[in-house]
């Protein structure tokens, strides 16, 4: 159901195409694509779940765009909190212990989510500015504790934590870290408890600062942890080891999964926890580092002079300010609980999908995140020899759905992270639209 195009907005779009063709170096996008067919869109409106185009022609958004619209698109409350702010004071350092009201009432309130005594807040500008802090702090802290051999941070296979050089190291998605970065003294492990341990024995504990997870992988195909008990064995681990834990919730954290953060799920508590996206809901660019109250003690009482560390925009005033008015309406409207009532509805969707069709299986939800695969065979796991789930998100997209494939590793992935607004009439139309692109595809193989 393709919308007819006026004459005027086509040639809007097609001014604008070129230009972007042009100038616009693309994230994430292939150049040669980008360069002959230019944008797939060009947005310029949203409602809740939805995205307008210049062209007039209306899109559900099934993954909050890059996992961080949690509110849902167009919420004028936060426009407002932002001109309110920009019209005081739009921004202003935070350096050498300079401050404003929303930068200090915001850290108090990721205080007052947090699990136990994760009380401390490093602001940043997004989800890779944070873990490059995060990794840079721990080999700080170990190097003033006089363990300069410290170094090395294991993260787990398909787990994303961003793409910055300091960052993508970390990545264990294959295709970021290949990227030219600085690819040193990082450690890649499945995800089983027994490869952790296998790991620390051969590499020697007094080499690791840190281990680094996301409580659900997102990027990798939202893969929730091989057991209920994963990170309490790791923790524990950690402990056992002198080894620093790195909570990696930069899509998890913010109600996503249906708690404060998505570690809160396993009942453990990192000594760091990396946040970003579903913070300002993507209405601005903000992210942070969550430290313990006895990590941010001990950092203090081992530093002399200043901790030479920090970006221009952390704290940014505007960027806090609207933080704070993103938490504030999630909560008086209670869309938090509408994630778990939402996700329920999302689950029951997959299953319907999964009996209606063979190849759908290895389905998995926890709150608004959620992923169904493809398979040849399914009994078997054997999956096409080329990725089905590209084809479905591109037929979804002739009905008026943005979808994502996940296709790291042989994987056969479509991966869902609505806004919190949907309706459960919503949630059936991201199931019906499936169904009928798959119904399409399987037509074709």
């Amino acid at each position: 159901m393709l919308l007819e195009v006026t004459e005027s907005a086509q040639k809007k779009y097609e001014e604008l195409a070129e230009l972007d063709k042009k100038h616009f170096f693309h994230p994430s996008t292939s150049f040669r694509q980008q360069k002959a067919d230019g944008p797939g869109f060009i947005f310029t409106e949203g409602k809740g779940i939805y995205l307008k185009d210049i062209r007039g022609r209306e899109v559900i958004d099934s993954l909050s765009s890059l996992w961080n619209v949690n509110i849902g698109h167009g919420r004028e409350e936060l426009a407002i909190a932002a001109m309110e702010q920009m019209k005081n004071l739009a921004y202003s350092s935070t350096f050498a212990t300079n401050s404003h009201e929303p930068v200090i009432r915001l850290a108090a309130k990721i205080a007052e989510m947090a699990p136990g005594d994760l009380n401390y807040t490093f602001f940043t500008c997004g989800g890779s500015e944070s873990n490059d802090t995060a990794f840079k702090t721990a080999r700080y802290y170990w190097k003033m504790k006089g363990y300069k051999n410290k170094t090395k941070i294991i993260s787990r296979g398909k787990s994303y934590h961003g793409v910055s050089i300091g960052a993508s190291p970390a990545t264990g998605l294959f295709p970021f870290r290949d990227f030219p970065g600085l690819s040193q003294d990082h450690l890649y492990v499945d995800s089983s408890i027994e490869a952790l341990k296998e790991m620390i024995e051969r590499e020697g504990a007094d080499t690791i600062a840190a281990i680094i997870s996301e409580p659900v992988q997102g990027s990798g195909g939202v893969n929730l942890p091989p057991s209920q008990n994963f990170f309490k064995e790791l923790r524990e681990i950690c402990d056992q080891n002198d080894i620093l834990f790195i909570a990696d919730e930069v899509i998890n954290g913010f109600y996503r999964t249906g708690k404060n953060f998505g570690i809160d799920n396993f009942d453990v508590v990192p000594d760091m926890m990396a946040i970003a996206k579903g913070i300002t809901s993507g209405y601005a660019p903000l992210g942070g580092v969550v430290f313990t109250d006895r990590l941010k003690e001990e950092l203090t009482e081992l530093t002399e002079g200043n901790f030479y560390h920090g970006y221009t925009y952390s704290g940014h005033n505007t960027a806090c300010a609207v933080a704070l008015k993103n938490l504030e309406i999630i909560e008086q409207e209670k869309l938090h609980e509408n994630v778990n009532l939402m996700g329920a509805e999302l689950l029951k969707g997959f299953k319907y999908l999964e009996q209606t069709h063979e190849e759908i299986g290895n389905i998995r939800q926890i709150g608004l995140l959620g992923a169904i695969e493809i398979f040849k065979d399914r009994e078997t796991k054997t999956t096409f020899a080329e990725p089905v789930s590209l084809k479905v998100v591109e037929e979804a997209l002739k009905h008026n759905m943005i979808g994502r494939a996940i296709v790291y590793e042989g994987q056969d992935t479509i991966a869902f992270a609505p806004p919190f607004c949907i309706t459960k009439d919503e949630v059936e139309k991201i199931i019906s639209i499936i169904d009928t692109s798959l119904t399409a595809v399987k037509k074709t193989l």
